[in-house]
């Protein structure tokens, strides 16, 4: 087996092998090229991203600098918004949906490791010699969410349709969807609900109008 196979598979996997140091290599080199641009050269900038994630939906915009371990493990789409510093450590699988927003300082983390010393610095691999393996479980993040400043993201962690995720929170856990959740670790407040419009707020809206 493959170590992207073990990775895929959710059991322990050398992130030394040749072949995943190579995908990693690529994606630093595309993050260092992306963070070098402008915001305004916005081809140069979309033809990086669509080399660098899994999947890039249309409308996305990511201010940059942005980090992306694998990029290829990573699947954005359509419509969303990333401030700066989004840092996506993406040994497994993320998925991020449409109309998302991202406040400064995101992460996203896949990776596990072993609790115990001595195992994080070496177990027996198949061959029988040691090696430093770790593990990665993959994250799900639904459609029209709003992440907070400073967000961590931990591994395994789905988080629903709707969900509004408060500043500085770490998500250890599911999130149900339409859900207002914040802290660490990150617990759901309330649920977000059609008293929450902006229509309640007179004095934000000012003379804007509520989309019907």
């Amino acid at each position: 087996m493959k170590e992207e196979e073990k990775i895929n598979a959710g059991i322990l996997f050398s992130p030394a092998d040749p072949e995943l140091k190579a995908m990693k290599l690529k994606a630093h080199r595309l993050n260092q090229d992306y963070n070098r641009l402008y915001e305004d050269e916005t081809a140069a900038r979309e033809r990086i991203l669509r080399e660098l994630v899994g999947k890039l939906g249309a409308g996305v915009f990511i201010q940059g600098p942005v980090t992306f371990h694998y990029g290829c493990h990573t699947e954005i789409g359509d419509g969303c918004f990333i401030n700066f510093n989004f840092t996506v450590q993406d040994d497994a699988k993320v998925t991020v949906g449409e109309r998302c927003n991202f406040g400064p300082n995101v992460t996203i983390v896949t990776p596990m490791h072993p609790m115990i010393a001595a195992e994080r610095r070496a177990v027996l691999g198949p061959d029988g010699k040691p090696a430093r393996l770790c593990w990665a479980k993959p994250v799900h993040i639904g459609n029209d969410c709003w992440f907070g400043a400073n967000v961590v993201v931990c591994p395994g962690v789905s988080v629903g349709d709707g969900c509004v995720i408060g500043a500085g929170s770490v998500v250890t856990r599911d999130i149900p969807a339409n859900s207002f959740a914040a802290g660490n670790p990150c617990r759901v407040i309330r649920e977000i609900t059609e008293a929450d419009s902006m229509k309640y707020k007179p004095e934000i809206l000012a003379d804007n109008t509520v989309a019907e």
